[in-house]
């Protein structure tokens, strides 16, 4: 018996050192001193193996033991690791900045100067996390970028219609994470977004509408004040110069928010807006304040900024890239096309015939391209979601722009004129005949970029039942324009209502801060990782076994 479990004892005692050796390779020493220890076992008598020799086994139990404890905190810390590379879809923030993080039993609020304009690592607050947190929060990105580089870098113009939807592109679906904690309201400029220039928009063409009541022949027996455009006029001042001085520090304080406005596809039409209304505000200015002719220095003033933006944009458009048209197209992009109208409009009332001329062409042209491709919707486009319905009635603005230009450079509602306000025409009766496209969503800043479509639209037709008198045209006249003011009084009152009653006007912009990248799912950990874990519960598992039948051999022993 005692020479069958000599060999069989020592024997099993080495063949453990050697699967710790295949585990632990990091334990090269004390598996040489194991191994010496095993020799000198097998050399003794067996008269040397005693009792308290036989629990020498159990001593590496409990060495064993220890070596599992070290391997759990290795799988602890590994897991950990595999953790902080995504991002828990709570959607509350990004790069160590989530509202319920906690620095020194306190709640750390969202970092937001992320967004701040020339923001530095030396401004950050102590409470903001450490630059080694910054560099762990950094992997939940896909790829090496970090926080920084999702925010200063160009989001591609596909990724916002993948990671956004409603009426102007502005709520994050519900997979998507963002920048910035969803559950904590953000500063006030943050959240003020450029669309506010839509309210300066509805009522600048209100100022025009009710210019055109007050003076038109057509609508002569209505005897309507032209005190009510000098009302509209001047609410209309007050809001853009309301709006406009909030922008402009939202670009000093938060410029980096302010370019992601401007690379969003559907925001980036509205930077056209500020220039529009100041147009729109120069055609209505009441004849009690200004003369009947205006300087041509004020067009230049309003149309140069217009027209050197327009380059930009329809050079992106032209040039290809990312940013080409039919890749970043939507009904909003009518915005951009519109101001040349508008601009020939007021060129016109200055006395330029030729500049006028020039803009009514480049617009026309580009109107042309612009419907053609929003129209058929090419396949490689992205798919316009069905939130974005609402936006259609952008179609209707610039034809009966178009038609309103034509008119006052060459004073003549002629042909062409009424074409392309027959086009306005028929797409408005379109659109109303599909009410459900303009239902089943809340109320927003950006519905007030549809009235002035609308208002334009009931400006053309009073130019039209002036060249063609009669009851239809009149009565069309009157019921478009009802319909357009009564559209702007509700969201007049709605605006003041969600602005100083409930606080709700200006929810967390979510649009601007989404990343640059989609989050990937959580990756397996390493393959080396992998199998140190599971060759370490291989060893323990032979080691156990090994420890039941070496105490077993001792008895018998």
């Amino acid at each position: 018996m005692e020479s069958r479990a000599k060999p069989t004892c020592p024997s099993s005692i080495g063949t453990h050192f050697v699967d710790i050796h295949e585990v632990l390779p990091e334990e090269e020493e004390e598996e040489e001193g194991m191994t010496r220890m095993a020799e000198k076992a097998r050399k003794g008598s067996n008269r040397q193996f005693k009792v308290r020799e036989a629990k020498r086994p159990f001593r590496n139990l409990s060495r064993q033991v220890s070596l599992e404890t070290s391997f759990s905190a290795l799988h602890r810390e590994t897991r950990a690791k595999d953790e902080i590379r995504v991002l828990p879809r709570s959607g509350r923030s990004f790069g160590g900045f989530d509202s319920a993080s906690r620095v020194n039993g306190e709640a750390r609020k969202g970092d937001f100067s992320m967004f701040k304009t020339k923001s530095t690592p030396s401004k950050q607050n102590s409470l903001l996390p450490s630059r080694k947190e910054r560099e762990m929060e950094s992997q939940r990105v896909d790829g090496d970028n970090g926080p920084d580089e999702s925010v200063h870098n160009t989001v591609p113009a596909g990724r916002y219609f993948a990671a956004l939807r409603g009426p102007e592109l502005d709520q994050v679906k519900d997979y998507e994470d963002i920048l910035l904690p969803k559950d904590e309201k953000w500063p006030f400029l943050l959240r003020f977004p450029i669309g506010c220039f839509g309210i300066c928009l509805g009522l600048s063409s209100q100022a025009v509408l009710w210019r055109a009541l007050a003076a038109s022949p057509a609508t002569q027996f209505l005897h309507i004040t032209p005190f009510i455009n000098l009302a509209l006029w001047l609410l209309a001042l007050a809001a853009l110069i309301s709006v406009s001085f909030t922008y402009i520090l939202k670009c000093i304080f938060y410029f980096e928010a302010v370019k992601r406005e401007y690379f969003h596809p559907v925001r980036v039409n509205f930077f056209f807006a500020p220039w529009v209304v100041c147009m729109f505000l120069a055609i209505s200015v009441p004849p009690m304040l200004a003369p009947e002719k205006l300087h041509p220095a004020l067009w230049c003033t309003f149309m140069g900024p217009y027209f050197f933006l327009e380059l930009k944009i329809y050079g992106q458009w032209l040039s290809g890239g990312k940013r080409r048209l039919c890749k970043v197209a939507n009904p909003s992009s009518h915005l951009s096309v519109v101001g040349n109208f508008v601009g020939a409009i007021l060129a016109s009332k200055v006395g330029w015939k030729e500049a006028a001329k020039f803009l009514w062409a480049v617009g026309f042209a580009h109107y042309l391209v612009v419907f053609v491709t929003l129209y058929q919707r090419l396949p490689t486009s992205e798919a316009l979601p069905k939130e974005l319905h609402p936006v259609y009635s952008m179609f209707i603005a610039a034809p009966s722009a178009a038609s309103i230009a034509w008119e006052t450079i060459y004073g003549d509602f002629d042909g062409l004129s009424r074409t392309c306000y027959f086009i306005a025409l028929f797409l408005y009766v379109s659109l109303v005949a599909r009410i459900n496209f303009f239902t089943g969503f809340g109320f927003s800043v950006a519905w007030w970029s549809y009235t002035f479509p609308m208002t334009t639209a009931s400006v053309a037709t009073i130019k039209y039942a002036e060249n063609v008198p009669g009851v239809l045209s009149k009565g069309l006249a009157l019921a478009l324009s009802f319909m357009s003011s009564t559209m702007v009084l509700v969201l007049l009152v709605s605006t003041l209502l969600h602005a100083f009653v409930w606080h709700t006007l200006f929810p967390n912009d979510l649009a601007i801060a989404i990343t640059k990248r989609r989050f990937v799912k959580e990756k397996k950990p390493f393959k080396k990782t992998y199998d140190i874990r599971r060759r370490a519960r291989q060893a323990l598992t032979r080691h156990s076994s090994e420890n039941k039948d070496f105490g077993g051999e001792n008895e018998i022993c």
